[in-house]
């Protein structure tokens, strides 16, 4: 029996790997540690595998995700910004479906999963976050904390059980190393947040493409005044990090200060505040990011609609007149 399931498990490896086109050696390892570790789930000839392959496939696919990626790419994942704040019924559904058509290595989000901000129905909004994307399961996803996802002990909790991570956590994928920063509670980073992060850069100095990220944009009156004395900042410099990410505002925005990127995403479903005009940076989609060498394109793309560059966009919304449509 045991080895029956096993060579199930073998077979919906072998199955999704050709699915994902992973190369022959990287595909042998997969099977080599699938082997090995079959007594994991396997104790005592009571084989438990046909309930534990979904989640075990979910997780080994994550982790062969990274290390199928080549050295130094070339890779892309999507970024999202806030699916809630006054969530817009079916906007984060419809671009999730435009995000999974791309193809990424992975989905990063902004923060502001869940509405929130009550204890009693936190956890039954989390899973109902979580199963309306389940048809993208298969796709490596990293949550960071919002202020509407984080906002008691309670919640906090449920973060770290549905998120699967830390309020703050790091990863590498290829050439490049992601920040999560968690200032869920407050509108500035803490200094325990400033000491991981300075800890984190540190170990992970060889990276050469460094993004950091956080729910809200503590950043944001700094970097639009072009001035740099501030400790994030000082920070990021110095360890080669060139892009800094934040949602919240729920407008797309993008400053340039001594080389770093610091970008505020569009809306993922969360309300259009102000004008709500595409020009000032209203509007809802997703962003592809490509990172080839040492450097990352993003391709910020509206819903259905436009399709610009990072570069397109400045401190006040767009810098100039976009004709085109479409991707």
């Amino acid at each position: 029996m045991r080895q029956e399931y096993l060579t199930i498990r073998l077979t919906a490896v072998r199955s999704e790997a050709r699915r994902q086109s992973l190369p022959r050696p990287t595909l042998g390892r997969i099977l080599g540690l699938v082997e090995r570790n079959d007594n994991l789930v396997c104790r005592r000839s009571a084989c438990r595998l046909l309930r534990a392959v979904p989640k075990l496939l979910a997780l080994l696919l994550a982790v062969l995700a990274v290390i199928s990626a080549a050295p130094d790419g070339p890779f892309r994942f999507v970024l999202l910004g806030d699916r809630t704040g006054e969530a817009q019924p079916g906007v984060y559904e419809r671009i999730w479906q435009e995000a999974a058509a791309e193809q990424p290595a992975f989905v990063v989000t902004i923060g502001d999963t869940i509405e929130g901000l009550n204890d009693s129905t936190a956890a039954r909004e989390w899973q109902q976050a979580l199963a309306s994307v389940h048809a993208y399961a298969q796709m490596p996803l990293y949550l960071t904390p919002g202020n509407h996802d984080v906002w008691s002990p309670l919640s906090e909790k449920l973060f770290r059980q549905y998120a699967g991570h830390p309020l703050h956590y790091s990863f590498d994928y290829a050439q490049a190393h992601f920040t999560i920063l968690d200032n869920s509670r407050s509108g500035e980073l803490s200094a325990g947040e400033l000491e991981f992060l300075e800890s984190d850069l540190k170990a992970h100095a060889a990276q050469p493409v460094k993004f950091l990220l956080s729910h809200r944009p503590s950043w944001l009156l700094n970097a639009g005044l072009q001035n740099p004395d501030f400790a994030l900042h000082r920070l990021a410099k110095q360890y080669g990090v060139r892009y800094v990410i934040a949602g919240h505002i729920h407008q797309m925005l993008h400053m340039e200060l001594e080389g770093i990127s610091y970008v505020s995403l569009p809306s993922a479903g969360g309300h259009l505040r102000l004008s709500g005009r595409y020009e000032d940076g209203w509007f809802f989609g997703h962003t592809l990011v490509q990172v080839s060498g040492h450097d990352a394109r993003f391709r910020i793309e509206e819903t259905g609609g436009r399709t610009t560059d990072l570069s397109d966009w400045g401190s006040a919304g767009l810098t100039h007149r976009v004709a085109s449509v479409g991707k």
